[in-house]
């Protein structure tokens, strides 16, 4: 997986190891498709690597923020096959590190305090784990009905935990 360290700059998760992405312009269309248009263009800005238009992008999920959160969006996450051997290269803006992961290795250098991973990446990552190869990933996620993860705080301000639906303490 490609993740990118954001810039310890940054409003919104500073020095945090996230996948590409960014917001949708007026002009990547509508639908679904914008969303992938808008992947391709973060995934060329952010890391340097630039995917033919009618690369296969398989929706692989789709988080929105918690209520809770001030800052909102709704994000559409792809499994995208990368040219071989293409380095990533950060833009030295946004992001200032990029790096090829398996999931297992990043989330044992998030657990070792090596790297900083954002709680839907852990989740995504986690998702990934039981895939051996980038094709099987893409085959089980190919036609699969993506439902929207939306997280809950549950909790006061001083003792809170997020939860995800099926969870028991997941808010009906």
């Amino acid at each position: 997986m490609l993740l990118l360290k954001r810039t310890g700059k940054a409003r919104f998760m500073p020095n945090v190891w996230v996948f590409p992405g960014g917001a949708v312009d007026d002009a990547d269309g509508e639908d679904e498709a914008r969303f992938k248009v808008c992947a391709l263009r973060e995934l060329k800005e952010e890391a340097g690597i630039a995917l033919p238009a009618d690369e296969e992008l398989v929706l692989f999920s789709r988080w929105i923020t918690p209520e809770v959160v001030s800052r909102r969006f709704d994000a559409w996450f792809f499994l995208a096959l990368a040219p071989a051997h293409t380095p990533p290269k950060a833009d030295g803006v946004e992001t200032v590190d990029a790096g090829w992961f398996e999931p297992a290795s990043a989330l044992e250098m998030q657990a070792a305090g090596e790297i900083v991973l954002a709680f839907p990446t852990i989740k995504q990552l986690e998702a990934l784990l039981p895939f051996r190869t980038s094709d099987e990933a893409l085959a089980a996620h190919r036609d699969a009905e993506v439902q929207p993860i939306q997280p809950k705080v549950i909790g006061t301000a001083e003792d809170n935990r997020v939860v995800l639906p099926g969870d028991p303490d997941y808010p009906a």
